[in-house]
């Protein structure tokens, strides 16, 4: 092969200034574009909050629904502009707090803690007693949530519990499918049965106790939370006459 022929043979396989330029430009936008992906990725998983101020430890969570209820008590209740608060919370939520509540008519949590939309995740069910479902839903609330208390909120003059405490004592079970709430209260009216002082009393605190022991030993989420103190539960006794919660020690 002549001298001249090597030389274009050379020249057409080994690759152009332009080519490597290109090439090299190239890998540089892939890497850029890979690196742009990741930190869309990671800001996607560490972005604020909705409510930036729900972001609370335990104590601070309990203190704050406390600090709503002394305000309903006071009728002090704060003016709540939900149309801005719609607005922030249509790409998620994240609640301080999380409330199993009795279905009474007259009990409405996000008014007796004076709480705006987004600050309370409630469960209510006619006697406030943890279920499946309850408790499912409360392992969503700490869970994917990430709620730091869990309050189970009961109320005098109950009437699941003292319907509850009629259906043991005349050994006559309730229409419909009411006997369903009487099974699941009836452990706690049964607990109660030889304390002193007004039954329907007692088995109304004792259903709350119960409950909150129950949550706290639901596994493998619940009690997982509450042993590394991430979660905080407690129950409380709603005043119908004042509107105030009693916490129970």
């Amino acid at each position: 092969m002549c001298e001249k022929c090597v030389s274009n043979q050379l020249h057409s396989t080994a690759p152009s200034r332009r080519s490597v330029v290109l090439f090299a430009a190239s890998t540089l936008g892939l890497m850029l574009a890979d690196t742009a992906l990741a930190d869309t990725a990671n800001a996607k998983d560490t972005k604020t909050p909705p409510k930036p101020q729900n972001v609370l430890l335990p104590d601070a969570a309990l203190k704050k629904l406390m600090e709503g209820n002394a305000r309903y008590v006071a009728g002090t209740s704060r003016r709540h502009d939900f149309k801005h608060e719609r607005e922030a919370l249509v790409g998620g939520q994240n609640p301080y707090a999380a409330v199993l509540s009795c279905a009474d008519s007259r009990i409405a949590p996000e008014y007796a803690f004076d709480s705006a939309r987004g600050d309370l995740f409630v469960c209510r069910v006619a006697g406030n007693f943890a279920n499946d479902d309850t408790v499912a839903s409360m392992e969503y609330a700490v869970a994917v949530l990430g709620t730091p208390m869990i309050l189970v909120l009961g109320h005098d003059s109950c009437g699941a519990v003292d319907a509850t405490i009629k259906s043991l004592k005349d050994d006559k079970p309730p229409p419909g499918h009411i006997p369903s709430l009487v099974a699941a209260i009836a452990p706690s009216v049964k607990a109660s049965a030889q304390q002193s002082g007004n039954a329907l009393d007692n088995a109304i605190r004792q259903n709350v106790i119960d409950n909150v022991a129950k949550l706290k030993s639901a596994a493998p989420i619940l009690n997982a939370a509450v042993e590394q103190n991430k979660i905080k539960v407690v129950g409380g006794i709603y005043r119908l006459a004042t509107g105030k919660v009693e916490l129970l020690s």
